[in-house]
C-alpha cells in the first residue's frame, strides 16, 4: 500500500461485516480508535496481540490474516527507507551545489574589485605622475642645460641655478601637505619631538641652530630638524 496506509483495505473488511464507521469499529471491538488508525497505518507490530485479537474478531477474520494483511512487508520498508535516503542525498547535493555556486560567485566578485581597484590604483599613480610632472616641468626642461652651462663656466653663478630646483620643489611639497620645519640657521628653542642633535646637549627650551632642515606632513613628522647648540 503506498504510503504505508491500509484505510482502503480496512474499510473493505469492515462492509463485508456491516461496520460503517471507525466510531463503530472501535466499539463493536472494544478498542480505541488510537489503536484503529495504528492498523490503518500499517503498524501492527507495535499493537498488543489482546488488541489485534479483538479487531480480528469484530472483522471475522483470523488473527493471523490479519497481522498478515496490515504488515509493511521488509520490501516496502527498505523501499520507503531508500527513498527516503535518496530525497535526503538529493537534498544535500542541491544544498551542496548551491554552496559551490555562491563560493564561485564570490570568486568572480573578488576578482572583479581586485581589477577595478587595480585599474583605480594605476589611474592614480598616472594622475600623480601627471601632476608631479607639470609642476616639475620647468626643472625637467632646464636642469640639463643649466648644468651643462655651469661645467662649461664655472664662474657662473649658483644663484642663477638655484631658483630652477627650489621652486619646483616647494611647489610639489606644497601640494603634498608637507611643511619644513624651521630653516637653515634659524635659531629655535629645542624640541625633541621635532628637533635632532648632531653634536653635544640641549635642554628642551633652550636654543639650537638649525643646520639641516626637517619636514612634516601636517602633525606626523616626516624628517626631524638637524640642530646644533648655540655655543656662547
Amino acid at each position: 500500500m503506498p504510503n504505508n496506509n491500509f484505510t482502503h483495505l480496512l474499510q473493505d473488511l469492515m462492509q463485508q461485516v456491516g461496520i460503517s464507521s471507525f466510531k463503530e469499529l472501535s466499539r463493536t471491538a472494544g478498542v480505541s480508535e488510537r489503536q484503529i488508525l495504528r492498523l490503518r497505518q500499517g503498524k501492527v507490530k507495535q499493537m498488543r496481540v489482546d488488541i489485534l485479537l479483538k479487531l480480528s474478531q469484530a472483522l471475522q477474520i483470523t488473527l493471523n490474516d490479519l497481522v498478515n494483511s496490515f504488515s509493511v512487508s521488509s520490501e516496502q520498508e527498505e523501499n520507503s527507507s531508500n527513498s527516503g535516503l535518496r530525497n535526503h542525498n538529493s537534498a544535500l547535493r542541491t544544498d551542496e551545489q548551491n554552496l559551490l555556486q555562491e563560493i564561485d560567485n564570490l570568486k568572480r566578485e573578488y576578482e572583479r574589485s581586485q581589477l577595478a581597484l587595480a585599474q583605480q590604483r594605476e589611474l592614480l599613480q598616472q594622475e600623480f605622475q601627471q601632476t608631479s610632472i607639470q609642476i616639475l616641468e620647468p626643472l625637467l626642461l632646464q636642469w640639463p642645460t643649466a648644468a651643462q652651462r655651469a661645467k662649461e663656466n664655472q664662474q657662473l653663478a649658483a644663484i642663477k641655478v638655484v631658483p630652477l630646483v627650489q621652486k619646483p620643489l616647494e611647489k610639489l611639497l606644497q601640494l603634498w601637505g608637507i611643511e619644513a620645519i624651521a630653516s637653515v640657521d634659524e635659531e629655535v628653542p629645542y624640541d625633541p619631538q621635532w628637533h635632532q642633535l648632531k653634536k653635544g646637549s640641549s635642554q628642551p627650551g633652550e636654543l639650537v641652530k638649525v643646520c639641516n632642515i626637517g619636514y612634516r606632513q601636517g602633525n606626523k613628522l616626516l624628517y626631524r630638524a638637524q640642530v646644533n647648540p648655540i655655543e656662547e
